[in-house]
């Protein structure tokens, strides 16, 4: 079975002829690479997952400006822990302050006009109140949004399936089959753009609007049989390895060390600072029950 090409990196530690093996894979098709390996990055997915919910806990409960704002600059302080390309993400997550700052300019012009007018132009009227408002909505859609995506971008999806079974005890062929499908979605872009450029080079597709859908439901045909025949090729290696069946073996164990602890302390603490503050400073405007 083909798949995407993949970049392993081997860690002190792995398993092999000198010791004990941790892998890391980089997934060509990953939002933001990792580009090296920290205690954060080694960090079992589901202490990751716990504490994008606990950061988004603390922004999401109330609509203020200093809530919002430790959760992000703490954020934004721990990016280089993270062990992901910077650089490269601060190119492919441009579209985040892009609909931020969308989300910010609406709540500034419908929101409750309060406090003194500082924009009166036509039917744009602006108050220190709805800036207020716009701008804890600015800094709360980024607070919600980069945790979860820094952090989703450091999980391994072999780790996280296997933390997914070992801990929380999920059906194994789903989680094995879901994952295999994901890793896959890329073969089938790659397929479907090169069965394009072939039906193209031999005169099939192109022309009118009915040769066109034609050779549309054509390619669809072509992908689903692939898909078809990958799939029963992926169902039998499943079956020839046990999964399902009880008393398999793991040769990847999922586990939890200190470094887990201190994560989810720090967020914990980052949440409780955050609610605190905003409740100190006269800020807290929760969502339900303000």
């Amino acid at each position: 079975m083909s798949e995407h090409t993949l970049q392993h990196s081997y860690s002190a530690g792995s398993a092999g002829p000198a010791g004990s093996a941790e892998v890391t894979v980089q997934d060509p098709g990953q939002l933001i690479p990792v580009v090296r390996s920290t205690a954060l990055v080694r960090c079992n997915p589901l202490t990751k997952i716990a504490v994008a919910l606990i950061l988004m806990v603390g922004a999401l409960l109330s609509i203020d400006l200093v809530s919002a704002g430790i959760v992000l600059a703490f954020t934004l302080v721990s990016l280089p822990v993270t062990g992901l390309d910077l650089l490269a993400a601060l190119k492919r997550l441009w579209f985040l302050p892009v609909g931020a700052l969308l989300a910010a300019w609406g709540t500034a012009i419908l929101a409750e006009k309060t406090g003194a007018v500082v924009i009166d132009v036509g039917p744009i009227l602006m108050t220190t109140g709805s800036l207020d408002a716009a701008a804890a909505i600015f800094v709360r859609a980024l607070a919600l949004a980069i945790p979860l995506i820094v952090l989703a971008s450091t999980i391994d999806p072999r780790d996280l399936s296997d933390a997914l079974i070992q801990h929380l005890r999920l059906p194994e062929v789903v989680v094995v089959s879901v994952l295999a499908a994901s890793r896959l979605l890329g073969l089938l872009v790659t397929e479907w753009q090169t069965l394009s450029m072939a039906r193209r080079a031999r005169g099939v597709a192109g022309g009118s609007l009915v040769r066109r859908t034609s050779s549309l439901f054509g390619g669809i045909f072509v992908l689903l049989v692939q898909s078809i025949r990958r799939g029963t090729t992926l169902a039998m290696a499943m079956e020839g390895r046990a999964f399902g069946r009880p008393g398999r073996t793991w040769r990847r164990r999922s586990t939890f060390a200190g470094r887990d602890l201190v994560a989810i302390v720090a967020s914990l603490g980052v949440c409780v600072a955050a609610i605190v503050s905003a409740h100190l400073l006269g800020t807290w405007n929760p969502i339900i029950g303000g």
